[in-house]
C-alpha cells in the first residue's frame, strides 16, 4: 500500500479534504483495503445472507388501461410491505437512463483536481457538491462511494453550474423523475383516502436533488460497504442502477425492524428503482414503509448508480395526516419541521432506519 497512507489522518486528508476521494486511493495502485474502511463484523455484507427480490418490475403503461386498479394495487402493497419496487414503461427513454451513466463514468473519471472544484467552500454553488462517504467526519469506519450531489433551484441556475459532463442529461432524468414520483404520490394519497391539493404536493415535493454515485471496484468487497444501513429521509426516491448489482433492502420483520431478511434488488435494464423514504412513512402513520437499504461494493469492475431524491420544503411541517389518524385511532409520529429532521439525518452516521426515532412518539 503507498506510503502516502502511513497513517489514518493523511489517508482521510487525502480522501475527503483534497478530494481524491475513493477513486484516488484506487488508482494509486491499492491492493488492499486500508483499515479506515474496514467495516465492524455485524455491518459487512455477506452475499450467501440475502437472495434476490425476484419480483417482477410493476408496468406503469398498464395505468391507462383495464388493469388500472391492478398496478394502483401493486403499487400500494408494495410500500405497504417492502417499501421498493422496479418499475417499467416509466416515461424516460432507455436511451436517456444509458446516456446518464456514461456521464457519471465521464465526471468521475476526470482528473482529481477538476472535481474538486466542487469540494464545499470551493464549489460555484452551494447546491452543488463533491463529496465521499456520508458523514466522513463522524463515521468510524467510511464507505466506499464517490458522489457529487446537485439539488434543483431553476434551469438557469443548472445549466450553468452542474458540471458540464452531466448537466443537461441530470436534468432532463431530474424532470422526468419528478413527474414520476408526483404520479405515485397521488396513487398512493388516494389509497390512504386522502386528497391533496395542488399546492401541498408542491410543498411535500419541492425539493429535488440528483445525485451521481461512483463505487471504485474494491479489493476486498467483503470487508467495505458502499453505502450502509440507512433509510431515505424525502418523500421517494427513483433510482437508476447500472448492471453490476449490489443493492440490498431489508425485509422488516413485524413489530421488530431489527430484525428481517436481506433481499437483493437485481437490475433490469430499462428498469427503475422506486423506494419511500421516511417523509411518506410519517405521512401515512406507518402504513407505507421507509426501506431500509444499503450497497455492498465490487471487485469487477467500478459501478455507478444515479438517484434523484424529491424531499419537503425545509419550512414543511411533517405530521402524520389527520384522516389516517383518525382511522387508527392514535398518531405514530410528532410533528416535525424538515429542516430540522434534515439536520438530524445529516448529522449522524448511517444506522438504519434510526433516523425516524426523531420523529417517533414513545408511547405509539
Amino acid at each position: 500500500m503507498s506510503t502516502r497512507f502511513n497513517s489514518s489522518n493523511s489517508l482521510y486528508d487525502f480522501v475527503v479534504r483534497d478530494g481524491n476521494g475513493v477513486k484516488g486511493i484506487v488508482d494509486s495502485g491499492l491492493l488492499e483495503v486500508p483499515e479506515r474502511y474496514i467495516q465492524p463484523l455485524h455491518e459487512q455484507i455477506n452475499k450467501l445472507d440475502s437472495r434476490t427480490h425476484d419480483v417482477p418490475p410493476i408496468d406503469l403503461s398498464k395505468l391507462n388501461g383495464p388493469e388500472h386498479d391492478r398496478v394502483v394495487d401493486q403499487i400500494v402493497s408494495a410500500a405497504e410491505t417492502l417499501g421498493f419496487f422496479q418499475v417499467v414503461n416509466h416515461g424516460m427513454p432507455v436511451k436517456l437512463l444509458e446516456s446518464l451513466k456514461d456521464a457519471a463514468h465521464s465526471f468521475f473519471t476526470l482528473p482529481p483536481e477538476k472535481k474538486a472544484l466542487y469540494l464545499t467552500g470551493l464549489s460555484p454553488s452551494p447546491l452543488i457538491k463533491y463529496g465521499t462517504s456520508f458523514v466522513p467526519e463522524k463515521e468510524k469506519a467510511l464507505e466506499w462511494k464517490d458522489y457529487i450531489s446537485m439539488v434543483y433551484s431553476n434551469d438557469e441556475d443548472a445549466l450553468q453550474y452542474w458540471p458540464n459532463q452531466c448537466k443537461e442529461v441530470a436534468l432532463e432524468y431530474l424532470k422526468l423523475a419528478s413527474k414520476l414520483v408526483r404520479d405515485l404520490v397521488k396513487i398512493l394519497m388516494g389509497n390512504l383516502g386522502v386528497k391533496l391539493d395542488e399546492s401541498k404536493i408542491d410543498g411535500l415535493l419541492g425539493m429535488r436533488m440528483v445525485n451521481m454515485n461512483y463505487y471504485p471496484a474494491c479489493p476486498n468487497p467483503d470487508l467495505t460497504v458502499g453505502v450502509g444501513r440507512h433509510s431515505d429521509m424525502g418523500a421517494i426516491t427513483v433510482l437508476l442502477q447500472d448492471g453490476i448489482g449490489g443493492l440490498y433492502v431489508k425485509v422488516e420483520e413485524e413489530n421488530d425492524d431489527t430484525k428481517g431478511e436481506w433481499l437483493e434488488i437485481p437490475p433490469i435494464h430499462g428498469a427503475l428503482v422506486i423506494n419511500i423514504g421516511d417523509t411518506l412513512q410519517i405521512l401515512s402513520n406507518g402504513k407505507y414503509k421507509s426501506a431500509e437499504h444499503r450497497v455492498r461494493t465490487t471487485n469487477t469492475q467500478s459501478r455507478v448508480s444515479v438517484p434523484v431524491f424529491t424531499l419537503p420544503n425545509p419550512t414543511e411541517v411533517i405530521v402524520p395526516l389527520p384522516e389516517v389518524v383518525k382511522k387508527d385511532g392514535l398518531a405514530r409520529y410528532r410533528e416535525v419541521i424538515f429542516q430540522d429532521y434534515m439536520k438530524n439525518f445529516f448529522g449522524n452516521a448511517h444506522a438504519g432506519k434510526k433516523s425516524l426515532d426523531f420523529a417517533t412518539l414513545k408511547s405509539a
